[in-house]
């Protein structure tokens, strides 16, 4: 897959196939779309191309939106990267480019910079300044200008009955499992790991404090979590707290993983950590000894959970 920054980059003269979204979560309904697109693209002898949008449009339009988003971009990137998608050109979603027409859209971005010959896209889909052109009119600009607009019907898409919307609730609620198998993937956390405050070593439980700076990246409900993680090409399985750690007056919150049957430093590496299941709300214990005793249950439940995997 070839990535492009910008549409005005694009450098590929052979005619495309083009769909066009956020693409949050590229969960399964987006994918459905994808193998549509990759498949027409290889009937056709011509290549496919996802064009999306960073940032998201409602941060750069509603300033005061709170929006979270599922994936980070190179989160984005790399699941795209696995559905035969020939071209992913990600474009800066600005001001400037909100306010181009939807005549100027068409012949800027889908005929000069990525020389269009069809186009798939959902039954709802809007374009244009202040969103007010739909696939109808899409479909005008496409007898004028010699392509071809194939529509992704209600029907189509609520046999799939998922939504990015549904997906950022249900990991708000803490629901992994419902999350994960909207997405048709494991929800992930990337970042890299930096040195806290160390109570998990004092505790027997030493842990990778986990550093995202994307802040838009949706962090699920604060708890604790079954997880599992590459690192070196080996898979490892733990346990995850998502809190502020009250039990010891902790105030900021920290995305602490402890990996099973690991010794390794961390310290400084980026790595991405996959979430399997919720265990149980954060939870402020009398003593020390209590939370001791509840993360060994915790442990517990996490191994037999994994072994029922295997």
């Amino acid at each position: 897959m070839k990535l492009y920054h910008n549409a005005d980059t694009y450098t590929n003269i052979t005619p495309t196939v083009v769909t066009i979204g956020t693409f949050d979560g590229v969960h399964i309904g987006h994918k459905k779309i994808i193998e549509r697109l990759v498949e027409s693209a290889k009937t056709n002898g011509i290549e496919s191309v996802v064009l999306t949008f960073f940032p998201h449009p409602r941060m750069v339009l509603q300033q005061d939106s709170d929006i979270k988003l599922i994936n980070t971009i190179d989160e984005r990137i790399q699941i795209l990267e696995k559905t035969g998608l020939d071209n992913l050109v990600i474009h800066p979603f600005t001001k400037e480019f909100s306010r181009l027409t939807a005549g100027e859209y068409v012949q800027q971005m889908l005929i000069d910079a990525l020389n269009i010959r069809h186009v798939i896209i959902g039954y709802d889909h809007r374009f244009g300044r202040n969103r007010n052109s739909n696939i109808t009119d899409l479909a005008s600009y496409g007898i004028q200008n010699d392509f071809t607009v194939e529509e992704i019907s209600k029907q189509d898409i609520d046999d799939v009955a998922i939504s990015s919307t549904k997906i950022r609730q249900a990991l708000a609620d803490g629901d992994i499992i419902k999350a994960n198998t909207y997405l048709g993937y494991n929800f992930m956390l990337t970042g890299k790991v930096v040195r806290g405050k160390e109570l998990g070593r004092k505790l027997s439980y030493p842990t990778a404090n986990l550093h995202i700076p994307e802040e838009y990246k949706l962090i699920p409900k604060k708890g604790v979590y079954v997880v599992q993680s590459k690192i070196d090409n080996k898979l490892y399985f733990g346990m995850m707290n998502i809190g502020t750690n009250p039990t010891v007056n902790g105030e900021q919150q920290t995305i602490e993983t402890h990996f099973f049957d690991a010794s390794f430093n961390l310290y400084d590496k980026k790595i991405q950590i996959e979430m399997l299941k919720r265990i149980r709300d954060e939870k402020k214990f009398n003593s020390v000894e209590e939370l001791q005793e509840a993360m060994q249950q915790d442990e517990e439940f996490s191994r037999e959970y994994i072994n029922s995997l295997v």
